[in-house]
């Protein structure tokens, strides 16, 4: 059967190991079928498609384990005054002014233009978490059909909860169930459902319990997030006298079904407890920032085990952004230049997202892995080398420096062209979008 044979100067199969010079690979189908060096590849294959990629550098694709594909719309929104804190951020800021305003028009608007600048920024995979109650229900259903036009591996939930009313409540677990189960059973789809809930100051106990009964029913994880700021652990011990992640244990719901993202302000006891229940974890490095949030304590997570992925949280979407935050972020937490060397970020970037979503065989490239891969021609102003690559890349890429992305083995992006994208329109229609949110 014939295949393309991919040719770069390097190759990253994976940044558990050195970049490799001169070595490419092969795609049949969705898949890879082998990793060789360049000349072998040419010799090897001669009726194959070749494409030669003299200058770049042949990764895996990012995986974006936590993003808001909506969060667009509130960039640049007219505010009175800045939030004060985390707990303002929701109550004065995110939950009145965007969540409760957005519809299933300007979600589905903002997932199309977020589809397009993720295959720019040379994303393969992600997870998006719906925040909207008034856009319930069949949202995420809509948004699928949206996704899987663009080619991308997606997975999609409703962030659940109870704050609105009971009511509202069982629709967002609803709406999961149907979004969970439309992907059952269908090998060939690349957009799948998971179950979501906001958090333990927003749902009961019952609601938490089912939620994650619900999951286990279709063999997904459960999402929800934790201890973004102060608030939550605060809310915890005045209510229930232990921390959330004990709080969670308590619920016996604590395990490897769930995914907690952000996980900023939680303690080195939390943090023992969830390795020894298998917790993955997402780390937003840049919104935790912006909502003042605070600085997650990765270095230790990493330490004790935890599966652990990197996302955008839809705020700053190039990944090349969300890598040089969390190689940053930390050094200086830490005092300490070594914490989060370049390698270990990018696997947080690729693989180890891809582990934190549960996803198999993706985020590395080897043979009968995914074909899901980007092609990177980066400007330096000294050489690679096997010694410097995963650094340079980190500390001076960014999107623009993406050539091709490419999803179980479509090419979704070519010569810095994103398929199908017409970028004017797709601004065009944000900007109504977002200007219909704001009630400008």
């Amino acid at each position: 059967m014939p295949g393309m044979i991919l040719l770069p100067d390097w190759l990253i199969t994976t940044p558990l190991e050195s970049p490799r010079r001169n070595c490419g690979l092969r795609i049949i189908g969705d898949c890879i079928d082998e990793v060789a060096e360049n000349d072998v590849l040419r010799r090897k294959y001669p009726q194959d498609q070749v494409w030669d990629a003299p200058g770049q550098v042949l990764a895996p694709g990012f995986v974006d384990a936590h993003t808001h594909l909506y969060g667009v719309l509130a960039h640049g929104i007219p505010l009175d005054k800045a939030p004060s804190g985390f707990w303002p951020f929701l109550e004065d800021f995110w939950w009145p002014l965007v969540e409760d305003r957005l519809d299933q028009d300007l979600i589905n608007s903002a997932t199309d233009y977020r589809c397009a600048q993720m295959i720019r920024s040379g994303i393969t995979s992600f997870y998006d978490c719906t925040e909207a109650p008034g856009s319930l229900p069949g949202v995420l259903l809509k948004q699928a059909e949206i996704v899987q036009k663009w080619g991308l591996r997606g997975i999609l939930s409703f962030e659940a909860t109870e704050r609105v009313s009971l009511e509202n409540g069982r629709l967002g677990l609803e709406e999961n169930l149907d979004m969970i189960q439309a992907g059952v059973g269908d090998e060939n789809t690349r957009v799948k459902g998971m179950m979501c809930f906001h958090t333990t100051f927003t749902c009961s106990g019952d609601f938490i319990r089912e939620a994650f009964q619900l999951a286990e029913t279709y063999d997904v994880l459960t999402h929800m997030h934790v201890s973004e700021g102060t608030y939550e652990p605060e809310f915890c011990l005045s209510e229930f006298g232990m921390r959330p992640m004990f709080y969670y244990d308590q619920l016996s719901v604590l395990g490897t079904g769930m995914l907690a993202s952000q996980c900023v302000q939680i303690n080195q006891d939390e943090i023992e407890l969830m390795a020894r229940r298998g917790v993955r974890v997402s780390h937003m490095p840049l919104s935790n920032c912006e909502v003042g949030g605070g600085i997650a304590p990765v270095p230790q997570m990493l330490e004790a085990g935890l599966t652990l992925g990197l996302g955008s949280d839809g705020y700053i979407t190039d990944f090349y952004e969300v890598m040089r935050g969390a190689f940053l972020i930390h050094k200086a937490a830490h005092l300490n230049p070594q914490v989060m060397p370049a390698d270990q970020v990018w696997y947080l970037a690729t693989e180890g997202g891809a582990r934190a979503l549960g996803y198999d065989r993706i985020g590395r490239l080897e043979k009968g892995w995914q074909a899901d891969c980007q092609l990177i021609k980066p400007h330096l102003p000294t050489p690679l080398a096997e010694h410097n690559l995963y650094e340079q890349l980190l500390l001076y890429c960014n999107q623009g420096d993406v050539q091709a992305t490419i999803t179980a083995g479509d090419v979704l992006m070519q010569d810095g062209k994103v398929n199908h994208a017409d970028w004017d329109a797709l601004l065009a229609e944000t900007h109504r979008a977002a200007e219909a949110l704001w009630k400008l």
